[in-house]
């Protein structure tokens, strides 16, 4: 499985061994000039230049292009990175597990035999239609399915959203779910929402940033520890009466009767984790997984049946038990770029490094060739990233640019998550910043790129710093309160990405084929082409032709 040269009508050999550059400008998408766009209204000199002097294109970035069930679902760093990796689209997780559930499969297999069997059925994780890392829709047809199979007693542990869905939404979701739940209750069977809190105080960390919010989220969940009330719309509407307070960032909240939690998690229960999307998943998941855990102290470490969605990671293989298999994707740009010998760096920081790498490599971790290939991460800091709009965006570039100099990699590929990070704080002034800058980091990223005669294809995963208020669907305009605000937006957009071909050594070698069809998994084919090798025919097409 290797890839053949391409001719190039040139004798250079340059042409076939300088270094090939990927940039993903995370979160920084296309759309129109409003008072919403931080990345038209941030002062971006670099990216302007580029955007009229090289060739740009327009990708899908979402929906279908990205192995999403419809164009009403926007895309995200995982399915991005996977389609860019990939050169090809599959199945993403919602797709996978509604169709699990709707033919029936899911509930025939051994891991749902197994969690029905539990004293108490505990079902955890995101709390929305967002559709990004779980859906409403997902925990209801497995409730119904668990009353139908003889289960007993529920209980909800629900992580409010308010990132991939409006930021004040938790009620929109709560009490039409308490109404489901009214509706599906009976003498037999008695199913409540347990505890609860914002998806970023507490559970659903990722890549070991910040333990402690998993460990908050073990305390609440588990342990039953944490403030009570009576229900989860009364722990919402205190808070919010308390402090001005976002969904994310809502506090842990535990459901109490007569002063005792309703829902510990205790010898003998089940709990299924009911997000697909896996880089939120993976911690909680080894905290219920692993009997050596050792990240914080569990205090209690009950004896339950544990399952995840899907396989959150197949080379470890977490959880041991999952309801849904994950899309096996094959043939990824990595492993033939492995396979042909071509030196290949990863790079990019906390927030994102499993995205340039895990994600990239089709859910897959390590690497393909361990002499070829190196990842290097740049640990984010533990603050809000409002604080520190920049990020680790300088450290990202020198890292880039030494590993340049050294000369030793063909292929390299980064990740900057400021304006995706930054964007979901719904801080427009900060995410101004964090795209400021990005662009000054490119100014030399651009310049080494000259100086080693390589070229760069910078483009993003998905937008969401191109939109930072809501919009008024028939003006497109920010959606503006009674006092005169804009309501911010935390969510990612709809809108295509940038896909720009620097080049000012070898552009005359080729051709860039305008169209409107391209998605981001048009990318590999089109980087293997730069490097002057085909691209394997079951990729997407290239978007440049060789002369």
């Amino acid at each position: 499985m290797k890839l053949n040269k391409l001719t190039f009508a040139t004798k250079d050999e340059a042409a076939y061994t300088r270094p090939v550059f990927c940039i993903v400008m995370d979160g920084i998408g296309i759309a129109p000039d409003t008072a919403a766009n931080a990345v038209t209204n941030a002062r971006t000199p670099v990216l302007d230049m580029l955007m009229s002097k090289y060739p740009t294109l327009k990708l899908k970035a979402h929906g279908t292009a990205v192995g999403l069930p419809s164009d009403d679902d926007m895309g995200n760093s995982e399915v991005g990175h996977n389609a860019l990796g990939a050169g090809q689209v599959f199945a993403q997780g919602s797709k996978l597990v509604t169709n699990s559930i709707e033919s029936g499969k899911m509930f025939e297999s051994q891991s749902w035999k197994d969690v029905i069997k539990g004293n108490t059925m505990h079902f955890l994780g995101l709390f929305s239609d967002g559709n990004v890392h779980s859906h409403i829709d997902h925990l209801k047809a497995m409730i119904e399915r668990a009353k139908k199979d003889g289960v007993k007693k529920v209980r909800v542990h629900i992580l409010i959203d308010g990132r991939d869905v409006g930021e004040t939404s938790a009620l929109e979701y709560i009490l039409p779910f308490e109404e489901f739940l009214a509706g599906i209750n009976d003498a037999s069977f008695d199913a409540k929402i347990a505890s609860g809190g914002g998806r970023m105080n507490i559970t659903m960390d990722r890549y070991e940033a910040n333990w402690a919010m998993v460990e908050a989220g073990w305390k609440t969940h588990v342990l039953g520890e944490g403030r009570q009330f009576a229900s989860a719309e009364e722990a919402v509407k205190t808070y919010r009466a308390e402090a001005p307070v976002i969904d994310q960032d809502l506090p842990p909240f535990v459901i109490a009767e007569n002063g005792e939690p309703i829902g510990k998690i205790v010898d003998g229960d089940s709990v299924v984790f009911f997000n697909f999307r896996g880089d939120r998943a993976i911690e909680i998941s080894k905290a219920f997984d692993d009997k050596e855990f050792d990240k914080f102290d569990r205090k209690v470490y009950p004896d339950v049946i544990y399952a995840g969605m899907l396989e959150y990671d197949g080379d470890l293989h977490i959880p041991s038990r999952y309801l849904v298999s994950p899309p096996e994707i094959t043939g990824t740009m990595g492993e033939y770029l492995a396979n042909t010998g071509v030196t290949q760096y990863a790079l990019s920081e906390t927030q994102k490094f499993g995205h340039v790498t895990y994600f990239w490599n089709g859910n897959k971790s390590g690497k393909f060739d361990e002499k070829t290939e190196l990842y290097e991460e740049v640990l984010s800091d533990v603050i809000p990233f409002e604080q520190k709009p920049w990020m680790k965006c300088v450290e990202i570039t020198e890292k880039l640019i030494e590993k340049a100099e050294e000369g030793n990699y063909r292929f390299m590929r980064c990740n900057f998550p400021n304006g995706d990070m930054v964007g979901h704080t719904g801080n427009y002034q900060a995410t101004i910043i964090s795209v400021e800058a990005l662009d000054l980091c490119l100014a030399r990223i651009l310049a080494e790129v000259d100086k080693v005669g390589g070229v760069a294809l910078i483009t993003a995963d998905h937008g969401n710093a191109d939109e930072m208020y809501e919009l008024d669907k028939k003006t497109k305009e920010p959606k503006a309160g009674k006092d005169g605000s804009f309501k911010a937006k935390t969510s990612h957009t709809l809108n295509p990405v940038p896909c720009i071909i620097y080049d000012n050594k070898f552009a005359d070698l080729y051709e860039v084929k305008e169209g409107e069809g391209y998605g981001l998994s048009n990318v590999a084919a089109t980087l293997v082409n730069l490097m002057g090798y085909e691209a394997p025919d079951f990729w997407d097409e290239s978007m440049i032709k060789v002369k």
